[in-house]
């Protein structure tokens, strides 16, 4: 498991350190409506050439939390406080300078929008020389050669020809792949992949994973994978954190997730996917209602007022009480073990098929 600590962030003795802990992680934003709670005590830790996938709908936190590990929020209007640390270094209260010097080399994200990541104005062979040549201190004509290294990587065909191609001239698959060599242009020990597969089609789709999943095995980087469909996750993460509302609601490995998860908005999540195997005339199951406001999320589990199975457990405990995240394989709900057992085998995975 890469996930061994609990919500409120409660270190874990382990033989050795992760090499990225977050522990214990608010971030919090200041806005004329009030403060907007985006991340809400989130802890979490990865290894080396391991793959940890962080699903929830939009708004849950997870590109907020990502962007908290590189340091890229405004700090004129964010509060950011816990712990984040890389392979020993502690990122929260880094100075920008020591983070530059982290970012495009030891760490970096693939953003997701590419042709709004990709600057219209360079050309795309530029744009993934530029980290190369910065970090290593490379010449402009070494730095054109690994782009084309890297393009010829990510399967761009005439790399040669294409390095000198600005981003508008790509295809949307093509784009993603040239952000892919941009981010691993310094082999990178982290990997953020921020929805790497959104807008593309599910032939390139594939191949996006598939590549990923080989430059991994390469470079032997630890990856995050930020998405809201599980499905995307199922092939490529070693483990999974289920976000709602800025918090983790439950951890485990992909097989445990997928096969026997715990939480009703797990369930939620998996009974609104489509699947092969389902008669075309049957309905998926949404969850209901929307992701709450994060300036005044719901008290108790943020999820109760979706949730359909509060009066099982007692309402007024789920609107009263937060409940924890345990160590190890958990979920944060006040089900208990054989409740949430019956009702999985009986309501949910009749749907699941």
């Amino acid at each position: 498991m890469t996930t061994l600590t609990t919500t409120e962030g409660a270190p874990v003795p382990t033989g050795s350190a992760p090499f990225l802990s977050v522990r214990d992680l608010h971030v919090r934003f200041s806005t004329e409506d009030g403060i907007v709670k985006a991340v809400d005590g989130l802890s979490f830790d990865l290894e080396r050439g391991k793959t940890l996938g962080i699903v929830g709908e939009s708004g849950s936190g997870k590109s907020v939390t990502n962007l908290a590990v590189l340091g890229l929020h405004n700090p004129k209007s964010t509060e950011i406080t816990g712990d984040i640390t890389l392979d020993g270094e502690e990122l929260t209260r880094a100075r920008e300078k020591s983070l530059e010097k982290l970012r495009g080399n030891k760490m970096a994200m693939i953003f997701q929008d590419a042709l709004t990541a990709l600057s219209p104005y360079y050309t795309v062979g530029r744009q993934i020389a530029e980290p190369f040549i910065k970090h290593t201190g490379a010449s402009k004509r070494e730095g054109r050669q690994r782009a084309i290294e890297m393009l010829t990587k990510v399967g761009i065909p005439q790399p040669n020809l294409r390095v000198d191609d600005y981003p508008h001239q790509f295809s949307g698959g093509m784009r993603q792949r040239a952000m892919i060599a941009m981010s691993l242009v310094c082999n990178p020990e982290l990997l953020i992949a921020d929805e790497p597969t959104t807008a593309l089609d599910v032939t390139v789709q594939a191949q996006i994973l598939d590549l990923l999943k080989d430059l991994q095995q390469e470079f032997g980087s630890a990856i995050i994978l930020i998405t809201h469909d599980l499905g995307v996750v199922a092939n490529i993460a070693d483990d999974l954190l289920v976000m709602y509302a800025g918090r983790a609601v439950e951890r485990g490995s992909v097989k445990e997730i997928l096969t026997q998860p715990r939480h009703p908005y797990t369930w939620g999540l998996l009974s609104s996917m489509p699947r092969l195997s389902s008669d075309v005339n049957e309905s998926l199951h949404p969850i209901p209602g929307s992701p709450p406001s994060l300036l005044n999320p719901p008290s108790g589990c943020a999820f109760h007022p979706r949730c359909g199975f509060a009066d099982t457990v007692g309402a007024a405990r789920c609107t009263d009480e937060r409940p924890l995240l345990e160590l190890g394989r958990a979920a944060a709900c006040h089900l208990s073990a054989e409740q949430k057992q019956t009702l999985f085998t009986e309501q949910i995975k009749p749907r699941l098929g």
